[in-house]
């Protein structure tokens, strides 16, 4: 049944009663008005009055009843959150390119035919480790001459040195066959060293990622000359360029998520290090922050999305900056609500707030939000302070 329908149920039965009543009343004020007793008409006028004033009150009451109903069906409808106090972590966005210093060319130390390479790409090989052979020009064989001549040298010097020590000979014998053992020696060593540059070995711990040169080539020293690329993907970072501004806020120890877009894989990580040197072109100073790589997936130059965090508060109240709106004053409000006690309606509360970090569409409110207040979210364009509005459960 409508509430109109309520209505005219209730405005006739008061009426028929009415009616009713009048028939008896006019009966009885037919009978007063013929007996002409002007003290019994007065009073009875002064009767129908006092109950023609207690039912246009009771009337008021159920007109003011039913007019509450109707307007409480046609309250705005709107839903609400409460804001709470959480742990945040604010970011800023920039762009890094992954390096790392253990991605070198191999050069030859010795001119010569490369008559053994003994890796091939994609081999991982460990620091010292041969991986190709270039030919000395006869320096094996002399080697072996001069180490047989360093044995009989050491032979000599250590049998004068024994007679030496018995009083036997002369001390320039002794000191003859000493130098002759430490020249021979020293040639020796040298020889030695001189070979080992036709020995191409691996400067450090990697993956063979390019052989340049086939077995066969001449190769020397300098440009142009790269037998192997090497790469160690284990030991590798980001540099990033941060503006000067965050030179307070970014520092090392500073939480950061590394975004790779072409693997869709995100790391977390922290600054390592913090230049000293601030870019008078870009105004900005560089940031180092090491990228862990398990997986063997990042490769150098691979361009990736850097989140550094330049803030932080244990305690923060975050809400949607889809439901704070400003005033001509410039003022940021937001609408929240204090629901009556049955929890059917609510009275709206406009609330001046201010404002701090924003983050993925939520803003940090400093100021004029406590913990669990409950605020408008879909349905805040359409109110207006103090007014009563109809709150959806979720």
């Amino acid at each position: 049944m409508t509430i109109t329908m309520q209505k005219l149920l209730l405005v006739a039965t008061v009426v028929s009663l009415i009616s009713a009543c009048s028939s008896k009343e006019v009966d009885s004020v037919e009978a007063l008005v013929a007996d002409g007793n002007m003290e019994d008409i007065r009073a009875k006028r002064k009767e129908l009055s006092s109950r023609q004033k207690q039912l246009e009150k009771e009337i008021s009451l159920l007109d003011s009843a039913i007019d509450s109903k109707k307007e409480n069906t046609n309250l705005p409808l709107v839903t609400a959150f409460e804001a709470h106090a959480n742990e945040f972590y604010h970011y800023v966005e920039l762009q890094g390119d992954v390096t790392t210093k253990q991605n070198v060319l191999i050069y030859p130390e010795a001119s010569g035919l490369l008559v053994d390479v003994r890796v091939e790409e994609g081999e991982r090989v460990k620091k010292g480790q041969l991986l190709g052979i270039i030919d000395d020009g006869g320096l094996r064989s002399q080697l072996i001459q001069m180490e047989a001549q360093l044995a009989l040298a050491k032979t000599t010097f250590e049998r004068q040195k024994r007679l030496w020590d018995q009083k036997v000979g002369s001390e320039i014998q002794f000191l003859e066959a000493k130098t002759n053992y430490e020249s021979q020696k020293n040639a020796v060593d040298q020889m030695r060293s001189q070979l080992d540059k036709f020995r191409v070995k691996a400067p450090f711990s990697g993956i063979i990622d390019d052989v340049i040169k086939e077995q066969g080539t001449v190769v020397s020293p300098g440009p142009g000359s790269e037998i192997f690329r090497i790469i160690n993907l284990t030991d590798m970072y980001l540099e990033v360029l941060v503006p000067e501004t965050y030179l307070t806020s970014v520092v090392p120890g500073k939480r950061v998520k590394v975004h790779f877009p072409i693997l869709n894989d995100t790391i977390d990580t922290k600054v390592k290090e913090t230049g000293n040197f601030i870019n008078p072109n870009n105004r900005s100073f560089n940031v180092r922050v090491p990228v862990p790589n398990k997986e063997g997936k990042i490769k150098p130059n691979l361009t990736a999305k850097v989140l550094i965090n330049d803030y932080y508060q244990e305690e923060a109240i975050l809400i949607p900056q889809s439901v704070i709106s400003e005033n001509a004053e410039g003022d940021q409000y937001v609408y929240a609500v204090a629901e009556d006690d049955k929890g059917q309606t609510a009275t709206v509360k406009r609330r001046i707030i201010e404002t701090g970090k924003t983050q993925n569409g939520k803003v940090e409110i400093t100021s004029g939000i406590s913990d669990g207040t409950r605020i408008i979210l879909e349905g805040a364009r359409s109110v207006k302070d103090g007014q009563l509005v109809k709150i959806l459960k979720n």
